[in-house]
């Protein structure tokens, strides 16, 4: 009876490893795919302007600060210590009002690229699948540098996807 038994896992692990030798598999640097469709640069582009545009936002604000601590330490000598205080007071409203608005327009950009982005990697992964099913993988693993593909080795699906894509 023991015998039987470990015939019959000898011969089940036998399948599984033949089975699992069946499978093909095949890799594709995402990163690289992503980072080449034409749709990146437009989104590149709409990051750096909304960007660039927080960022005039901020020098302006920042410029406004500036100007009224040094007019404020300029008249403080004439003022009364209770206006002084007010003074401080507005300062650093102005100061935490930069710093909010700071983390703020960080936030934004970052759903913004999120909201870019996400249409163009599903278009990706679409190819992806599209290209493997024809071509009879089972699986496809992304060697994007520190994804966990040690060696890549075996079919590279990255021009038959931009193919695809039409690039």
């Amino acid at each position: 009876m023991k015998k039987i038994r470990i015939s019959l896992l000898a011969i089940l692990l036998a399948f599984s490893f033949s089975t699992f030798a069946q499978s093909k598999i095949a890799h594709i640097n995402t990163t690289e795919l992503v980072a080449s469709m034409p749709e990146m640069n437009d989104a590149k582009s709409e990051l750096e302007k909304l960007a660039k545009t927080y960022e005039t936002d901020i020098q302006t604000m920042a410029a406004e600060l500036q100007s009224k601590v040094k007019q404020y330490d300029t008249e403080a000598a004439a003022q009364t210590d209770e206006e002084n205080a007010k003074r401080l007071q507005e300062v650093q409203g102005m100061e935490q009002s930069i710093r909010q608005y700071q983390a703020q327009a960080q936030q934004e950009l970052q759903k913004k690229e999120f909201d870019l982005l996400k249409p163009i990697t599903e278009k990706a992964q679409a190819a992806i699948s599209k290209v493997a099913d024809a071509m009879g993988f089972d699986y496809v693993l992304d060697s994007t540098q520190g994804q966990g593909v040690i060696i890549a080795n075996g079919t590279d699906l990255m021009v038959e996807v931009k193919k695809e894509l039409g690039f």
